[in-house]
C-alpha cells in the first residue's frame, strides 16, 4: 500500500506491479474514508501532502 502525491503516483504503481505482479486499485484520498485508518500527512516518497491511495 502506498499513499502518494500526484508526482509519485506512477512510481507507486510501478512498485506495486513489481511486487504483486498485478494492477493496483487507486483511490483519491479526498473521496474515500476508513473508520480504522487515517491518511498520513506526507507522501511515502516526499514531504508533499498525499492525494492517492494505491492498494
Amino acid at each position: 500500500m502506498y499513499v502518494v502525491c500526484e508526482e509519485h503516483l506512477p512510481r507507486a504503481i510501478d512498485d506495486f506491479v513489481e511486487v504483486y505482479e498485478q494492477c493496483p486499485d487507486i483511490y483519491r484520498l479526498d473521496q474515500v474514508s476508513f473508520t480504522d485508518w487515517s491518511s498520513p500527512h506526507n507522501c511515502d516518497f516526499c514531504i508533499e501532502p498525499p492525494k492517492y491511495l494505491v492498494v
